[in-house]
């Protein structure tokens, strides 16, 4: 069900900080010796960017010599975290509401305007075997165990995107601060169907019913560079969320093309 990005079309975006790829016996293009001395980088990342996100770090860190550590969890809990001070260089949310709330609230903090990099749309999980016999988001609306994630948390956000759409009213038992959480309670057996991303598909002994519904409410994940010591480095950062190699590290793991 997946609609894998056209990488090509998005190949085109040359890293703007002068990133390019180099040879076996190249030695790292001009930017990456600029900054292979300097500090790691702190990203703040949405917790359902965690796989995609180790991987696009290991290969900017490969590109660039600068070494990248990142802190995951709920995007609104990244957010008050970046405006209460945490330092961080990057902050990558998953949606374009959480984030323009530290566009709002900070503008200093925001080194560059934020940019989409990838999209997400819901699914349903069930435990293995479906034991509830969740066929579509309407079979929500009844005597179902349901796990969501919390309204003010993106994914949950999408969810009552869907629900107003469809004019399901979904009743959940537990609503959860992230995404991955939700999928701990569907994985531990303790919900009939739990609302996540269709990039949580990674997991194999969970049960996945598609959802059509789902599409009015397509997540777009956001990224921006924060103002700091560190301020070249994040913005190389953000911008190698474009280019061909991240975009097809997306792909792979089932994201939307931008």
């Amino acid at each position: 069900m997946h609609r894998r990005p056209h990488v090509a079309a998005i190949a085109a975006l040359v890293l703007a900080a002068g990133l390019t790829a180099c040879t076996d016996d190249e030695t790292p293009p001009t930017l990456g010796a600029e900054l292979a001395g300097g500090q790691p980088i702190t990203v703040f990342a949405a917790a359902s960017l965690a796989t995609a996100f180790e991987q696009v770090g290991e290969r900017f860190t490969e590109e660039t010599g600068v070494e990248v550590r990142f802190s995951y969890a709920g995007s609104q809990d990244l957010v008050a975290q970046v405006l209460e001070g945490a330092p961080a260089d990057v902050l990558a949310t998953a949606d374009e509401r959480t984030m323009q709330r530290v566009v709002s609230e900070a503008p200093e903090l925001v080194q560059a305007p934020a940019r989409t990099f990838a999209k997400n749309a819901l699914l349903i999980a069930t435990p293995l075997g479906n034991p509830a016999g969740i066929r579509s988001f309407a079979d929500l609306d009844g005597d179902v165990a349901l796990v969501a994630c919390a309204p003010e948390v993106p994914c949950g956000a999408a969810a009552q995107r869907v629900a107003e759409a469809t004019g399901v009213e979904l009743h959940p038992v537990s609503e959860e601060s992230s995404v991955t959480d939700v999928v701990a309670k569907v994985l531990a057996g303790e919900a009939d169907a739990g609302l996540v991303y269709e990039t949580e598909v990674i997991y194999e002994n969970i049960g996945i019913v598609p959802c059509d519904e789902c599409e009015v409410a397509m997540n777009s994940y956001q990224a921006a560079p924060l103002a700091g010591d560190n301020s070249e480095a994040a913005a190389a950062f953000a911008d190698f969320l474009l280019s061909e190699t991240a975009v097809g590290i997306f792909a792979d793991l089932g994201f939307r093309q931008a």
